[in-house]
Protein backbone atom coordinates (compact mmCIF):
# COMPACT_ATOMS: atom_id res chain seq x y z
CA UNK A 1 0.00 0.00 0.00
CA UNK A 2 1.27 3.46 -0.87
CA UNK A 3 0.78 6.65 1.08
CA UNK A 4 0.16 9.60 -1.23
CA UNK A 5 1.37 12.98 0.02
CA UNK A 6 0.13 16.22 -1.49
CA UNK A 7 1.02 19.86 -1.06
CA UNK A 8 -0.13 21.29 2.25
CA UNK A 9 -1.69 17.99 3.25
CA UNK A 10 -3.77 18.21 6.39
CA UNK A 11 -3.77 15.67 9.17
CA UNK A 12 -6.32 12.91 8.74
CA UNK A 13 -9.48 13.15 10.81
CA UNK A 14 -9.45 9.42 11.62
CA UNK A 15 -6.01 7.94 12.41
CA UNK A 16 -7.48 5.15 14.58
CA UNK A 17 -10.08 4.25 11.95
CA UNK A 18 -7.43 4.17 9.22
CA UNK A 19 -5.23 1.90 11.34
CA UNK A 20 -8.12 -0.54 11.82
CA UNK A 21 -8.94 -0.58 8.11
CA UNK A 22 -5.29 -1.19 7.21
CA UNK A 23 -5.27 -4.18 9.50
CA UNK A 24 -8.61 -5.52 8.21
CA UNK A 25 -8.14 -4.95 4.46
CA UNK A 26 -4.35 -5.15 4.19
CA UNK A 27 -3.09 -5.31 0.61
CA UNK A 28 -6.61 -4.79 -0.75
CA UNK A 29 -6.04 -1.08 -0.01
CA UNK A 30 -4.07 0.23 -2.97
CA UNK A 31 -3.11 3.63 -1.56
CA UNK A 32 -3.81 6.07 1.23
CA UNK A 33 -4.08 9.69 0.11
CA UNK A 34 -3.59 12.75 2.31
CA UNK A 35 -5.37 15.90 1.18
CA UNK A 36 -5.48 19.42 2.56
CA UNK A 37 -9.07 19.01 3.79
CA UNK A 38 -8.04 16.27 6.23
CA UNK A 39 -10.67 13.79 4.99
CA UNK A 40 -9.37 10.23 5.23
CA UNK A 41 -9.04 8.90 1.67
CA UNK A 42 -8.41 5.31 0.60
CA UNK A 43 -7.96 3.80 -2.88
CA UNK A 44 -9.35 0.29 -3.34
CA UNK A 45 -9.97 -2.05 -6.24
CA UNK A 46 -13.55 -2.30 -7.52
CA UNK A 47 -13.64 -5.99 -6.49
CA UNK A 48 -13.49 -4.92 -2.85
CA UNK A 49 -15.37 -1.62 -2.91
CA UNK A 50 -18.64 -3.03 -1.58
CA UNK A 51 -16.88 -4.85 1.26
CA UNK A 52 -15.16 -1.62 2.33
CA UNK A 53 -18.33 0.49 2.06
CA UNK A 54 -20.35 -2.11 3.99
CA UNK A 55 -17.69 -2.15 6.70
CA UNK A 56 -17.71 1.65 6.94
CA UNK A 57 -21.51 1.75 7.14
CA UNK A 58 -22.00 -1.06 9.65
CA UNK A 59 -18.88 -2.09 11.53
CA UNK A 60 -16.34 0.69 12.08
CA UNK A 61 -16.12 3.16 14.93
CA UNK A 62 -17.62 5.51 14.02
CA UNK A 63 -20.04 4.20 11.41
CA UNK A 64 -20.79 6.29 8.32
CA UNK A 65 -24.55 6.48 8.09
CA UNK A 66 -24.89 8.54 4.91
CA UNK A 67 -23.63 8.22 1.36
CA UNK A 68 -23.09 11.94 0.85
CA UNK A 69 -21.98 11.83 -2.78
CA UNK A 70 -20.72 9.72 -5.67
CA UNK A 71 -18.85 11.37 -8.50
CA UNK A 72 -15.98 10.68 -10.89
CA UNK A 73 -12.80 12.25 -12.26
CA UNK A 74 -11.47 11.95 -15.81
CA UNK A 75 -7.77 11.54 -14.94
CA UNK A 76 -6.41 11.22 -18.48
CA UNK A 77 -5.05 14.79 -18.80
CA UNK A 78 -3.99 15.19 -15.17
CA UNK A 79 -0.26 15.62 -14.57
CA UNK A 80 0.08 15.81 -10.77
CA UNK A 81 -0.88 12.29 -9.64
CA UNK A 82 2.29 11.38 -7.78
CA UNK A 83 1.88 8.13 -5.85
CA UNK A 84 -1.73 7.56 -6.86
CA UNK A 85 -2.69 4.23 -8.48
CA UNK A 86 -2.90 4.08 -12.26
CA UNK A 87 -6.35 5.32 -13.21
CA UNK A 88 -7.93 6.87 -16.28
CA UNK A 89 -11.28 7.38 -14.57
CA UNK A 90 -11.70 7.48 -10.80
CA UNK A 91 -15.00 6.89 -9.00
CA UNK A 92 -15.16 8.88 -5.75
CA UNK A 93 -17.44 7.93 -2.84
CA UNK A 94 -17.94 10.49 -0.08
CA UNK A 95 -19.38 9.13 3.18
CA UNK A 96 -20.60 11.12 6.18
CA UNK A 97 -20.71 10.04 9.83
CA UNK A 98 -23.14 11.88 12.08
CA UNK A 99 -22.28 9.82 15.15
CA UNK A 100 -18.57 10.54 14.68
CA UNK A 101 -18.89 14.01 13.08
CA UNK A 102 -16.44 13.19 10.29
CA UNK A 103 -16.21 12.22 6.63
CA UNK A 104 -14.52 9.47 4.64
CA UNK A 105 -13.54 9.36 0.97
CA UNK A 106 -13.09 6.16 -1.04
CA UNK A 107 -11.65 6.08 -4.57
CA UNK A 108 -11.86 3.32 -7.16
CA UNK A 109 -9.44 3.40 -10.14
CA UNK A 110 -10.79 2.37 -13.55
CA UNK A 111 -9.38 2.21 -17.07
CA UNK A 112 -11.22 3.60 -20.09
CA UNK A 113 -11.34 0.16 -21.70
CA UNK A 114 -13.20 -1.34 -18.72
CA UNK A 115 -15.40 1.24 -17.00
CA UNK A 116 -17.32 -1.17 -14.79
CA UNK A 117 -17.81 -1.17 -11.03
CA UNK A 118 -20.54 -2.62 -8.74
CA UNK A 119 -23.64 -0.64 -7.86
CA UNK A 120 -24.09 0.15 -4.16
CA UNK A 121 -27.84 0.79 -4.22
CA UNK A 122 -28.33 -2.15 -1.86
CA UNK A 123 -26.28 -0.23 0.74
CA UNK A 124 -27.82 3.24 0.24
CA UNK A 125 -30.95 4.05 -1.75
CA UNK A 126 -29.52 7.48 -2.60
CA UNK A 127 -26.83 5.81 -4.77
CA UNK A 128 -29.44 5.37 -7.54
CA UNK A 129 -29.32 8.89 -8.95
CA UNK A 130 -25.64 9.43 -8.18
CA UNK A 131 -24.71 6.35 -10.20
CA UNK A 132 -26.99 7.40 -13.05
CA UNK A 133 -25.31 10.81 -13.04
CA UNK A 134 -21.81 9.27 -13.16
CA UNK A 135 -22.90 7.09 -16.09
CA UNK A 136 -24.52 10.04 -17.87
CA UNK A 137 -21.58 12.41 -17.38
CA UNK A 138 -18.63 9.97 -17.63
CA UNK A 139 -19.89 6.68 -19.12
CA UNK A 140 -19.11 4.60 -16.02
CA UNK A 141 -21.21 1.42 -15.82
CA UNK A 142 -22.49 0.43 -12.38
CA UNK A 143 -23.19 -3.28 -12.58
CA UNK A 144 -26.46 -4.28 -10.94
CA UNK A 145 -28.12 -0.87 -11.25
CA UNK A 146 -31.84 -1.42 -12.00
CA UNK A 147 -32.14 1.26 -14.70
CA UNK A 148 -28.87 2.93 -15.68
CA UNK A 149 -30.05 5.68 -18.03
CA UNK A 150 -29.54 9.39 -18.68
CA UNK A 151 -30.59 11.66 -15.85
CA UNK A 152 -29.34 15.22 -16.54
CA UNK A 153 -28.85 15.17 -20.30
CA UNK A 154 -31.57 14.22 -22.81
CA UNK A 155 -32.04 10.48 -23.54
CA UNK A 156 -30.85 11.06 -27.11
CA UNK A 157 -27.63 12.83 -26.11
CA UNK A 158 -24.40 11.62 -27.69
CA UNK A 159 -21.29 11.30 -25.54
CA UNK A 160 -20.59 12.00 -21.88
CA UNK A 161 -20.31 15.72 -21.10
CA UNK A 162 -17.77 15.68 -18.24
CA UNK A 163 -15.18 13.71 -20.17
CA UNK A 164 -12.28 15.94 -21.11
CA UNK A 165 -12.77 15.46 -24.86
CA UNK A 166 -16.37 16.71 -24.74
CA UNK A 167 -16.75 20.37 -25.86
CA UNK A 168 -17.15 22.93 -23.11
CA UNK A 169 -18.61 25.73 -25.24
CA UNK A 170 -21.28 25.90 -27.93
CA UNK A 171 -18.74 27.53 -30.27
CA UNK A 172 -16.79 24.25 -30.24
CA UNK A 173 -19.76 22.37 -31.67
CA UNK A 174 -21.76 22.47 -34.88
CA UNK A 175 -24.54 25.10 -34.88
CA UNK A 176 -27.73 23.74 -33.39
CA UNK A 177 -30.34 22.51 -35.84
CA UNK A 178 -33.32 20.18 -35.67
CA UNK A 179 -35.13 18.96 -38.75
CA UNK A 180 -38.44 17.11 -38.73
CA UNK A 181 -36.79 13.71 -38.49
CA UNK A 182 -34.65 14.72 -35.51
CA UNK A 183 -37.65 16.35 -33.85
CA UNK A 184 -39.51 13.05 -34.06
CA UNK A 185 -36.53 11.22 -32.56
CA UNK A 186 -36.40 13.68 -29.66
CA UNK A 187 -40.14 13.36 -29.04
CA UNK A 188 -39.89 9.58 -28.99
CA UNK A 189 -37.06 9.82 -26.50
CA UNK A 190 -39.29 11.70 -24.07
CA UNK A 191 -42.03 9.05 -24.08
CA UNK A 192 -42.53 7.46 -20.69
CA UNK A 193 -42.54 3.65 -20.81
CA UNK A 194 -43.78 2.22 -17.51
CA UNK A 195 -42.14 -1.15 -18.12
CA UNK A 196 -38.69 0.49 -18.10
CA UNK A 197 -39.32 1.48 -14.50
CA UNK A 198 -40.69 -1.88 -13.33
CA UNK A 199 -44.33 -0.72 -13.44
CA UNK A 200 -47.33 -2.75 -14.53
CA UNK A 201 -50.13 -1.22 -16.58
CA UNK A 202 -52.86 -2.99 -14.62
CA UNK A 203 -53.49 -5.08 -11.54
CA UNK A 204 -55.99 -7.86 -10.87
CA UNK A 205 -58.62 -5.32 -9.82
CA UNK A 206 -57.96 -2.15 -11.82
CA UNK A 207 -56.24 -0.58 -14.78
CA UNK A 208 -53.70 2.09 -13.87
CA UNK A 209 -53.60 5.57 -15.29
CA UNK A 210 -50.30 7.26 -16.11
CA UNK A 211 -50.21 11.03 -15.75
CA UNK A 212 -47.54 13.66 -16.38
CA UNK A 213 -47.22 16.10 -13.50
CA UNK A 214 -45.19 18.79 -15.23
CA UNK A 215 -42.77 19.63 -16.67
CA UNK A 216 -44.29 23.07 -16.08
CA UNK A 217 -46.52 22.55 -13.08
CA UNK A 218 -46.59 25.61 -10.79
CA UNK A 219 -45.82 23.58 -7.66
CA UNK A 220 -42.51 22.16 -8.86
CA UNK A 221 -40.36 25.34 -8.68
CA UNK A 222 -38.92 24.96 -12.16
CA UNK A 223 -39.08 22.71 -15.18
CA UNK A 224 -39.57 19.30 -13.58
CA UNK A 225 -41.74 16.31 -14.40
CA UNK A 226 -43.14 13.50 -12.27
CA UNK A 227 -44.60 10.55 -14.17
CA UNK A 228 -47.40 9.29 -11.94
CA UNK A 229 -48.88 5.80 -11.81
CA UNK A 230 -52.37 6.25 -10.40
CA UNK A 231 -55.12 3.98 -9.15
CA UNK A 232 -57.92 6.50 -9.27
CA UNK A 233 -56.42 9.45 -7.38
CA UNK A 234 -54.12 7.31 -5.25
CA UNK A 235 -50.42 7.41 -6.12
CA UNK A 236 -49.14 3.89 -6.81
CA UNK A 237 -45.73 5.07 -7.94
CA UNK A 238 -44.01 8.25 -9.08
CA UNK A 239 -40.94 8.70 -11.28
CA UNK A 240 -39.21 12.09 -10.97
CA UNK A 241 -37.75 13.28 -14.28
CA UNK A 242 -35.09 15.96 -13.90
CA UNK A 243 -32.52 17.58 -16.18
CA UNK A 244 -34.67 20.19 -17.97
CA UNK A 245 -32.64 22.92 -16.22
CA UNK A 246 -29.22 21.31 -16.64
CA UNK A 247 -26.67 23.74 -18.10
CA UNK A 248 -23.31 22.13 -17.35
CA UNK A 249 -22.29 24.11 -14.26
CA UNK A 250 -19.52 21.62 -13.39
CA UNK A 251 -18.16 21.76 -16.94
CA UNK A 252 -18.15 25.56 -16.70
CA UNK A 253 -16.22 25.28 -13.42
CA UNK A 254 -13.48 23.41 -15.29
CA UNK A 255 -13.14 25.95 -18.11
CA UNK A 256 -13.29 29.22 -16.07
CA UNK A 257 -10.45 30.57 -13.95
CA UNK A 258 -10.71 30.08 -10.19
CA UNK A 259 -11.86 33.67 -9.81
CA UNK A 260 -14.18 34.05 -12.81
CA UNK A 261 -16.31 31.03 -11.81
CA UNK A 262 -17.62 32.80 -8.68
CA UNK A 263 -20.62 34.48 -10.42
CA UNK A 264 -21.64 31.11 -11.89
CA UNK A 265 -22.05 29.67 -8.39
CA UNK A 266 -24.79 32.24 -7.64
CA UNK A 267 -26.95 30.55 -10.26
CA UNK A 268 -26.91 27.08 -8.66
CA UNK A 269 -29.44 27.65 -5.88
CA UNK A 270 -30.49 30.95 -7.40
CA UNK A 271 -32.42 31.82 -4.22
CA UNK A 272 -29.29 31.43 -2.08
CA UNK A 273 -27.21 34.23 -3.59
CA UNK A 274 -23.79 34.64 -2.01
CA UNK A 275 -24.37 31.53 0.11
CA UNK A 276 -23.47 29.62 -3.06
CA UNK A 277 -20.14 31.49 -3.27
CA UNK A 278 -19.13 30.43 0.23
CA UNK A 279 -18.27 26.70 -0.10
CA UNK A 280 -16.53 27.34 -3.41
CA UNK A 281 -14.24 30.14 -2.23
CA UNK A 282 -13.58 28.30 1.04
CA UNK A 283 -12.44 25.21 -0.88
CA UNK A 284 -10.08 27.34 -3.01
CA UNK A 285 -8.81 29.08 0.12
CA UNK A 286 -8.13 25.74 1.78
CA UNK A 287 -6.02 24.54 -1.15
CA UNK A 288 -4.20 27.87 -1.37
CA UNK A 289 -3.58 28.14 2.38
CA UNK A 290 -5.38 31.49 2.67
CA UNK A 291 -6.57 32.69 6.08
CA UNK A 292 -9.58 34.99 5.82
CA UNK A 293 -9.58 38.04 8.17
CA UNK A 294 -12.21 38.06 10.97
CA UNK A 295 -14.02 41.06 9.49
CA UNK A 296 -14.45 39.33 6.15
CA UNK A 297 -15.66 36.16 7.85
CA UNK A 298 -18.29 38.09 9.81
CA UNK A 299 -19.46 39.98 6.72
CA UNK A 300 -19.82 36.63 4.93
CA UNK A 301 -21.91 35.23 7.77
CA UNK A 302 -24.17 38.29 7.86
CA UNK A 303 -24.84 38.20 4.10
CA UNK A 304 -25.33 34.42 4.12
CA UNK A 305 -27.96 34.69 6.84
CA UNK A 306 -29.74 37.45 4.95
CA UNK A 307 -30.01 35.17 1.94
CA UNK A 308 -31.20 32.35 4.21
CA UNK A 309 -34.03 34.69 5.25
CA UNK A 310 -34.84 35.49 1.61
CA UNK A 311 -34.85 31.82 0.62
CA UNK A 312 -37.00 30.73 3.57
CA UNK A 313 -39.48 33.56 3.02
CA UNK A 314 -40.00 32.42 -0.56
CA UNK A 315 -40.37 28.82 0.61
CA UNK A 316 -42.86 29.85 3.31
CA UNK A 317 -45.07 31.74 0.86
CA UNK A 318 -44.99 29.15 -1.92
CA UNK A 319 -45.53 26.29 0.54
CA UNK A 320 -48.75 27.91 1.72
CA UNK A 321 -49.73 28.68 -1.87
CA UNK A 322 -49.12 25.09 -3.02
CA UNK A 323 -51.55 23.74 -0.43
CA UNK A 324 -54.17 26.30 -1.36
CA UNK A 325 -53.54 29.46 0.70
CA UNK A 326 -53.05 32.33 -1.71
CA UNK A 327 -52.49 35.42 0.47
CA UNK A 328 -49.24 34.76 2.44
CA UNK A 329 -46.92 34.83 -0.55
CA UNK A 330 -47.80 38.45 -1.31
CA UNK A 331 -46.97 39.54 2.25
CA UNK A 332 -43.74 37.54 2.33
CA UNK A 333 -42.54 38.90 -0.99
CA UNK A 334 -42.76 42.40 0.49
CA UNK A 335 -40.41 41.42 3.35
CA UNK A 336 -38.10 39.64 0.91
CA UNK A 337 -37.86 42.79 -1.20
CA UNK A 338 -36.97 44.83 1.88
CA UNK A 339 -34.08 42.48 2.59
CA UNK A 340 -32.97 42.62 -1.03
CA UNK A 341 -32.86 46.41 -0.73
CA UNK A 342 -30.36 46.04 2.12
CA UNK A 343 -28.33 43.46 0.17
CA UNK A 344 -28.27 45.78 -2.83
CA UNK A 345 -27.05 48.70 -0.74
CA UNK A 346 -24.10 46.57 0.45
CA UNK A 347 -23.28 44.46 -2.61
CA UNK A 348 -24.60 46.56 -5.48
CA UNK A 349 -26.88 43.76 -6.70
CA UNK A 350 -29.83 41.81 -5.36
CA UNK A 351 -30.39 38.14 -6.14
CA UNK A 352 -27.01 37.35 -7.71
CA UNK A 353 -24.39 39.74 -6.36
CA UNK A 354 -21.45 37.29 -6.76
CA UNK A 355 -19.87 39.30 -3.95
CA UNK A 356 -17.56 36.90 -2.14
CA UNK A 357 -13.95 36.70 -3.28
CA UNK A 358 -11.03 34.32 -2.82
CA UNK A 359 -9.64 35.62 0.47
CA UNK A 360 -12.59 37.75 1.58
CA UNK A 361 -15.32 39.87 0.02
CA UNK A 362 -15.40 42.31 -2.90
CA UNK A 363 -15.34 45.52 -0.85
CA UNK A 364 -15.83 46.88 2.63
CA UNK A 365 -19.22 47.72 4.10
CA UNK A 366 -20.59 51.11 3.01
CA UNK A 367 -21.23 54.00 5.40
CA UNK A 368 -24.54 53.61 7.22
CA UNK A 369 -24.86 49.87 6.57
CA UNK A 370 -25.82 49.14 10.18
CA UNK A 371 -28.83 51.52 10.20
CA UNK A 372 -30.63 49.52 7.48
CA UNK A 373 -30.00 46.23 9.26
CA UNK A 374 -31.25 47.59 12.61
CA UNK A 375 -34.48 48.44 10.82
CA UNK A 376 -34.67 44.86 9.54
CA UNK A 377 -34.14 43.50 13.06
CA UNK A 378 -36.97 45.69 14.34
CA UNK A 379 -39.65 44.93 11.77
CA UNK A 380 -39.04 41.23 11.01
CA UNK A 381 -39.81 39.46 14.35
CA UNK A 382 -43.38 40.81 14.67
CA UNK A 383 -43.98 40.02 11.00
CA UNK A 384 -42.94 36.40 11.56
CA UNK A 385 -45.36 36.19 14.50
CA UNK A 386 -48.10 37.49 12.23
CA UNK A 387 -47.27 34.86 9.61
CA UNK A 388 -47.51 32.14 12.24
CA UNK A 389 -51.13 33.05 12.91
CA UNK A 390 -51.77 33.27 9.18
CA UNK A 391 -50.07 30.02 8.08
CA UNK A 392 -48.74 27.64 10.75
CA UNK A 393 -51.83 28.01 12.93
CA UNK A 394 -54.23 27.66 10.01
CA UNK A 395 -56.39 24.58 10.55
CA UNK A 396 -56.72 23.72 6.86
CA UNK A 397 -52.96 23.88 6.31
CA UNK A 398 -52.40 21.65 9.33
CA UNK A 399 -54.84 19.02 8.05
CA UNK A 400 -53.20 19.15 4.60
CA UNK A 401 -49.65 18.68 5.90
CA UNK A 402 -49.57 16.94 9.29
CA UNK A 403 -48.95 13.21 8.95
CA UNK A 404 -48.17 13.60 5.23
CA UNK A 405 -44.80 12.63 3.76
CA UNK A 406 -43.45 11.20 7.00
CA UNK A 407 -39.95 9.74 7.31
CA UNK A 408 -37.59 9.06 10.22
CA UNK A 409 -33.90 9.64 10.81
CA UNK A 410 -32.76 6.30 9.36
CA UNK A 411 -34.74 6.91 6.17
CA UNK A 412 -33.21 10.37 5.94
CA UNK A 413 -29.73 8.86 6.17
CA UNK A 414 -30.59 6.29 3.51
CA UNK A 415 -31.79 8.94 1.07
CA UNK A 416 -29.07 11.53 1.74
CA UNK A 417 -31.45 14.06 3.32
CA UNK A 418 -29.79 17.05 5.02
CA UNK A 419 -30.85 20.44 6.31
CA UNK A 420 -34.35 21.12 7.61
CA UNK A 421 -35.60 17.76 6.31
CA UNK A 422 -33.14 15.90 8.55
CA UNK A 423 -33.80 18.12 11.56
CA UNK A 424 -37.57 17.70 11.13
CA UNK A 425 -36.99 13.94 11.50
CA UNK A 426 -35.44 14.45 14.93
CA UNK A 427 -31.71 14.74 14.10
CA UNK A 428 -30.12 17.80 15.69
CA UNK A 429 -27.45 18.43 13.08
CA UNK A 430 -26.37 21.71 11.56
CA UNK A 431 -22.97 22.32 9.95
CA UNK A 432 -22.85 25.76 11.54
CA UNK A 433 -22.83 24.10 14.98
CA UNK A 434 -21.25 20.68 14.42
CA UNK A 435 -18.50 21.89 12.06
CA UNK A 436 -18.34 25.66 12.41
CA UNK A 437 -16.93 27.60 9.47
CA UNK A 438 -16.37 31.29 8.76
CA UNK A 439 -16.51 32.06 12.48
CA UNK A 440 -19.93 30.54 13.24
CA UNK A 441 -18.44 29.16 16.47
CA UNK A 442 -18.51 32.74 17.81
CA UNK A 443 -22.29 33.11 17.47
CA UNK A 444 -25.03 32.18 19.89
CA UNK A 445 -28.02 30.55 18.16
CA UNK A 446 -30.18 27.43 18.51
CA UNK A 447 -30.83 24.53 16.15
CA UNK A 448 -34.58 23.87 15.92
CA UNK A 449 -35.64 20.24 15.61
CA UNK A 450 -38.95 18.37 15.39
CA UNK A 451 -39.96 14.74 15.85
CA UNK A 452 -42.79 13.97 13.42
CA UNK A 453 -40.82 14.22 10.19
CA UNK A 454 -43.84 15.34 8.16
CA UNK A 455 -44.50 18.23 5.77
CA UNK A 456 -45.75 20.50 8.55
CA UNK A 457 -42.62 20.00 10.64
CA UNK A 458 -40.36 20.71 7.69
CA UNK A 459 -42.10 24.06 7.29
CA UNK A 460 -42.03 24.84 11.02
CA UNK A 461 -38.28 24.15 11.20
CA UNK A 462 -37.55 26.69 8.47
CA UNK A 463 -39.76 29.29 10.14
CA UNK A 464 -37.82 28.96 13.39
CA UNK A 465 -34.55 29.07 11.44
CA UNK A 466 -35.51 32.54 10.25
CA UNK A 467 -35.70 33.71 13.85
CA UNK A 468 -32.29 32.21 14.53
CA UNK A 469 -30.89 33.94 11.44
CA UNK A 470 -32.09 37.26 12.83
CA UNK A 471 -30.23 36.47 16.08
CA UNK A 472 -27.04 35.81 14.13
CA UNK A 473 -27.40 38.97 12.03
CA UNK A 474 -27.88 41.06 15.20
CA UNK A 475 -24.66 39.65 16.65
CA UNK A 476 -22.86 40.49 13.41
CA UNK A 477 -24.02 44.11 13.65
CA UNK A 478 -23.21 44.43 17.34
CA UNK A 479 -19.79 42.76 17.12
CA UNK A 480 -18.46 43.55 13.64
CA UNK A 481 -14.65 43.28 13.84
CA UNK A 482 -12.36 45.94 12.45
CA UNK A 483 -9.54 45.26 10.04
CA UNK A 484 -9.36 44.23 6.43
CA UNK A 485 -12.21 42.89 4.31
CA UNK A 486 -9.79 40.72 2.34
CA UNK A 487 -6.62 38.74 3.03
CA UNK A 488 -3.20 40.00 1.98
CA UNK A 489 -2.13 36.50 0.89
CA UNK A 490 -0.54 36.62 -2.61
CA UNK A 491 -3.16 34.20 -4.01
CA UNK A 492 -6.06 36.31 -2.77
CA UNK A 493 -8.02 37.22 -5.90
CA UNK A 494 -8.15 39.99 -6.78
CA UNK A 495 -5.89 41.94 -4.38
CA UNK A 496 -7.51 44.79 -2.50
CA UNK A 497 -8.13 47.43 -5.11
CA UNK A 498 -7.03 50.44 -3.06
CA UNK A 499 -3.47 49.08 -3.13
CA UNK A 500 -3.38 49.17 -6.94
CA UNK A 501 -3.22 52.97 -6.78
CA UNK A 502 0.05 52.89 -4.81
CA UNK A 503 2.49 51.04 -7.10
CA UNK A 504 2.62 49.51 -10.58
CA UNK A 505 3.56 46.03 -9.32
CA UNK A 506 0.29 45.69 -7.41
CA UNK A 507 -1.67 47.00 -10.38
CA UNK A 508 -0.07 44.36 -12.62
CA UNK A 509 -0.79 41.68 -10.02
CA UNK A 510 -4.40 42.84 -9.84
CA UNK A 511 -4.72 42.68 -13.64
CA UNK A 512 -3.22 39.18 -13.86
CA UNK A 513 -5.33 37.91 -10.94
CA UNK A 514 -8.52 39.01 -12.67
CA UNK A 515 -7.63 38.00 -16.23
CA UNK A 516 -5.67 34.76 -15.71
CA UNK A 517 -6.54 33.97 -12.11
CA UNK A 518 -4.27 32.62 -9.38
CA UNK A 519 -2.28 29.40 -9.76
CA UNK A 520 -3.56 27.06 -7.04
CA UNK A 521 -1.14 24.34 -5.85
CA UNK A 522 -1.94 20.73 -6.85
CA UNK A 523 -4.34 19.36 -4.26
CA UNK A 524 -7.98 18.56 -3.68
CA UNK A 525 -10.49 19.62 -1.07
CA UNK A 526 -14.14 19.24 -0.14
CA UNK A 527 -15.82 22.07 1.77
CA UNK A 528 -19.47 21.93 2.82
CA UNK A 529 -21.79 24.50 4.38
CA UNK A 530 -25.28 24.57 5.84
CA UNK A 531 -27.09 26.18 2.92
CA UNK A 532 -30.76 27.20 2.97
CA UNK A 533 -31.95 23.91 1.43
CA UNK A 534 -29.49 21.53 3.10
CA UNK A 535 -25.79 20.74 2.94
CA UNK A 536 -24.08 22.14 -0.15
CA UNK A 537 -20.47 21.21 -0.92
CA UNK A 538 -17.77 21.79 -3.52
CA UNK A 539 -15.16 19.14 -4.25
CA UNK A 540 -12.32 20.80 -6.17
CA UNK A 541 -9.26 19.20 -7.73
CA UNK A 542 -6.34 21.45 -8.70
CA UNK A 543 -3.64 20.31 -11.10
CA UNK A 544 -1.45 23.34 -10.41
CA UNK A 545 -3.13 25.59 -12.95
CA UNK A 546 -5.23 28.75 -13.21
CA UNK A 547 -8.37 26.63 -13.65
CA UNK A 548 -9.96 23.77 -11.76
CA UNK A 549 -9.21 20.30 -13.09
CA UNK A 550 -12.41 18.91 -11.54
CA UNK A 551 -15.29 20.86 -10.04
CA UNK A 552 -17.93 18.79 -8.29
CA UNK A 553 -21.01 20.58 -6.95
CA UNK A 554 -22.97 18.46 -4.48
CA UNK A 555 -26.34 20.12 -4.00
CA UNK A 556 -28.83 19.06 -1.31
CA UNK A 557 -31.99 18.94 -3.38
CA UNK A 558 -30.60 16.54 -6.00
CA UNK A 559 -30.63 13.94 -3.23
CA UNK A 560 -33.95 15.11 -1.77
CA UNK A 561 -36.00 14.68 -4.96
CA UNK A 562 -35.05 10.99 -5.12
CA UNK A 563 -37.24 10.40 -2.08
CA UNK A 564 -40.48 11.51 -3.78
CA UNK A 565 -41.60 7.97 -4.78
CA UNK A 566 -41.02 6.58 -1.29
CA UNK A 567 -42.86 9.49 0.37
CA UNK A 568 -45.69 9.71 -2.16
CA UNK A 569 -46.92 6.13 -2.50
CA UNK A 570 -50.38 5.61 -1.08
CA UNK A 571 -51.26 9.31 -0.88
CA UNK A 572 -53.57 11.33 -3.08
CA UNK A 573 -52.26 13.58 -5.85
CA UNK A 574 -53.10 16.65 -3.75
CA UNK A 575 -50.98 15.21 -0.91
CA UNK A 576 -48.11 14.71 -3.34
CA UNK A 577 -48.20 18.45 -4.08
CA UNK A 578 -47.75 19.14 -0.36
CA UNK A 579 -44.86 16.65 -0.22
CA UNK A 580 -43.15 18.28 -3.19
CA UNK A 581 -43.66 21.76 -1.72
CA UNK A 582 -42.19 20.78 1.66
CA UNK A 583 -38.92 19.61 0.08
CA UNK A 584 -38.00 23.24 -0.72
CA UNK A 585 -36.09 23.02 -3.97
CA UNK A 586 -35.40 24.90 -7.16
CA UNK A 587 -34.44 23.00 -10.29
CA UNK A 588 -31.26 25.00 -10.88
CA UNK A 589 -29.98 23.52 -7.60
CA UNK A 590 -31.05 20.00 -8.61
CA UNK A 591 -29.86 20.04 -12.23
CA UNK A 592 -26.88 22.40 -12.05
Amino acid sequence: MQVVEQTAAGESQNPELLAGLRQQFGDRIQAEQATCDGIATLWIDRLHIKDLLHTLKRETTPVFEMLFDITAIDERLRTHREGQPASEFTVVYHLMSFSGNCDFRVKVPLMDSDLNTPSVIDLWSSANWYEREAWDMFGINFEGHPNLCRILSPPTWQGHPLRKEHPARATEMEPFSMDDEQTQIEQQGLLFKPEDWGMQRKSETSEYMFLNLGPNHPSVHGAFRIALQLDGEVVVDAVPDIGYHHRGAEKMGERQTWHSFIPYTDRIDYLGGVMNNLPYVMAVEKMAGITVPPRAQTIRVMLAEMFRLCSHLLFYGTFAQDVGQGSPIFYMFVERERIFNIIESICGARMHPGWFRIGGVAQDLPNGWDKLIHELLDFMPPRLDEYDSMVLNNGILKRRTQGVGVYGTEEAFDWGVTGAGLRAAGMEWDFRKQRPYSGYENFDFDIPIAVNGDCYDRCAIRVEEMRQSLRIIKQCVDNMPGGHYKSDHPLTTPPRKEKTQQDIETLINHFLSVSWGPVIPPNEATVAIEAAKGVNSYYLVSDGSTTSYRTRIRTPTFAHLQQIPAMGRGFMVADLIAIVAAIDFVMADVDR
